[in-house]
């Protein structure tokens, strides 16, 4: 009884270790044996060594737990590499996949497969755009952000062109289509996904390189300690077997292979303990060699949504009344920036009063009536239309506009014996989220040193906001792939490159990048499931964080290498000599691996 007492703990690790070897070597042996029998030593084929190695000498829990690691990484970095090709796929649920078209002067509704090039389609209120193409009638304002990023509708009226995936507004557009199902903007978008997910190659870890010189290395000088000194020398043949077999377990890389699975393990809970989500090991090298970044303006540097930054008064009215007085207009409206005012208004304590006789005019604004009165709030156009617009409302107007921000007209409308005017200018911009700048410094201080912002606006709001939060480099009015052309110049001058978004636009240049970082909480699903590292509480100044703690974690694996290798060369010169035991080869190699796993570990602190 007490025997069985004795062996069952014994017996009972054992198990659970074979177990762990069993489901870790399932990603790990087919592909260690398919390099022997290419003859082309890697990574796995190490892991096969040191896990014999680490059975012979009976250490059956340091076999387990050297392969359960290795194996639990193989399969993350696949499975990150399964959920981004799936991804491309879901980018075709943006567009619909019916389309009214108009065949023998009515419209029907067909899949938009069938539709040709030519044919006119009508896009109602609130419905997304199934094709490219050109509007032929109607105005509305379109939100083009999951194709170019712009934080604001952008107003489209005939001779306009529209996307596939963006999303009509209050109007109704009748529209000419330019491109088949195939060739349309977002289908292009998923293209060039796809092509640069194959064409990214991946990156060389050192182990895998060392590992194609030090296994045959090792084998050959196992061998020839065992032959030359007997057959040339007079040696005894039982003495120099010993000799080798101790040279081949301290030789056993149990020290040297576990040194980078538990490092990097250690770095990515360590990483995702302070809200980021690197999917393997390989990315994470990746990071600690970055040199460049770029970022997506909209959404990433700054909220992505429009709000009020600035109400002026040009009459007798206050800011007050004025903000009062749009608010009630556009408590009529679903419009992103006519919401913008409403929420504006509630948070000073303005509770808006609906107007009256609301009306809508596409492209140009709204108005509505109170105390018999005709209001109105709308763009600069719409001030020229109604013949109340003067030199110095043009000089406001460039002044706001030359910040990237929109302008709102708030005004009293010309009717019966009153001439109107306009009351107030409200200026309607994205903001720059808070963190921003420190992130720019805190990656700059980090070793980042070329940041350049790229960003689906106009060039004016693309400098201003670069300007805000400190980065040199800026480029406006960028389509999608004229954002992975970006990319490929920074990786040509650089070599790595990382590429930060948060929507669909940006899912190609993050997959051209080195490394893709998407806004996790914020960002689209193709965003970041093609990015290699998701920001889940959408902080800027966790990327610098990231960079750092990826830089000490191969620190921490270079200087594990380095001390098992240290260790092994002297016990190697000590079973030369004749001074090493098995005994002391089996503590060399065990006290190794837990020096390198505590070492390890410290990155978790």
């Amino acid at each position: 009884m007490n025997a069985w007492t004795k062996l069952l703990p014994q017996q009972a690790a054992t198990i659970l270790s074979i177990s762990a070897i069993v489901s870790g070597g399932w990603f790990v042996f087919p592909k260690a044996l398919a390099a022997l029998r290419r003859l082309y030593p890697d990574i796995n084929l190490l892991m096969l060594i040191a896990t014999l190695g680490a059975t012979v000498i009976g250490e059956w829990v340091e076999a387990a737990t050297v392969v359960f690691l290795f194996g639990v990484a193989e399969w993350l970095e696949g499975w990150a590499d399964r959920r981004a090709r799936r991804a491309t796929e879901a980018l075709l649920d943006i567009t619909p996949k019916l389309a009214e078209v108009k065949r023998a002067g009515r419209f029907s509704e067909i899949p938009v497969e069938q539709v040709a090039a030519g044919d006119i389609i009508a896009v109602k209120t609130g419905m997304s755009i199934p094709l490219d193409g050109e509007v032929i009638a109607g105005e509305s304002a379109v939100n083009q952000s999951p194709i170019t990023g712009e934080s604001t509708p952008v107003d489209k009226r005939a001779g306009d062109t529209v996307f596939a995936g963006t999303v009509n507004g209050e109007g109704s557009l009748e529209v000419r289509v330019t491109k088949v199902a195939g060739d349309t903007t977002l289908a292009r978008i998923i293209r060039l996904v796809r092509e640069a997910q194959e064409q990214r190659a991946p990156t060389q870890r050192f182990v895998d390189t060392f590992a194609r010189y030090y296994t045959p290395a090792v084998t050959l000088g196992a061998l020839l300690v065992f032959i030359l000194p007997p057959m040339f020398f007079g040696g005894d043949w039982s003495a120099w077997l010993y000799r080798a077999c101790v040279l081949l377990l301290i030789a056993c890389p149990c020290a040297l292979v576990i040194s980078t699975p538990v490092s990097i393990v250690a770095g990515l809970t360590a990483l995702a303990r302070r809200g980021v989500l690197v999917k393997g090991g390989a990315h994470l090298e990746t990071v600690a060699r970055l040199r460049a970044l770029a970022m997506d303006k909209t959404g990433t540097i700054t909220e992505g949504k429009p709000r009020v930054l600035n109400v002026e008064s040009l009459g007798k009215l206050s800011v007050h009344d004025i903000l009062g007085l749009a608010a009630g207009i556009d408590e009529h409206s679903a419009h992103p920036i006519a919401k913008a005012v409403v929420a504006h208004a509630k948070s000073v304590g303005i509770e808006p009063r609906r107007t009256e006789n609301y009306r809508a005019t596409g492209g140009r604004g709204a108005e509505g009536t109170r105390d018999n009165h005709a209001y109105f709030v709308g763009n600069h156009r719409f001030t020229h239309e109604l013949g109340i617009c003067s030199a110095e409302i043009e000089h406001r107007i460039r002044l706001i506009e030359a910040k990237g921000q929109s302008v709102v007209i708030v005004g009293h409308k010309p009717h019966d014996s009153c001439a109107g005017e306009v009351l107030g200018i409200i200026a309607i911009g994205d903001t720059v989220r808070p963190h921003a700048a420190e992130a720019v410094r805190a990656l700059q201080a980090a070793g980042v040193s070329t940041l350049v912002m790229l960003s689906g606006d106009n060039q004016r709001a693309a400098d201003h906001i670069a300007g805000q939060v400190g980065i040199d480099r800026a480029h406006g009015e960028l389509l999608p792939a004229d954002k992975v052309a970006v990319v490929k110049t920074l990786r040509e001058q650089h070599g790595v490159v990382g590429m930060i978004g948060d929507g669909v636009n940006d899912a190609p240049a993050m997959a051209a990048a080195g490394v893709g970082i998407a806004m996790g909480a914020a960002g689209s699903d193709a965003a970041i499931e093609t990015a290699d590292i998701a920001l889940m509480q959408d902080d800027l100044t966790k990327v610098a964080d990231t960079v750092i703690l990826a830089r000490r974690t191969m620190g921490v694996i270079r200087f594990n290498i380095a001390f098992a290798l240290g260790l092994k060369t002297l016990f190697l010169m000590l079973t030369l000599s004749g001074h090493a035991s098995l005994w002391l080869a089996i503590v060399a190699d065990t006290g190794a691996t837990l020096l390198v796993v505590a070492n390890a570990l410290r990155l978790l602190r």
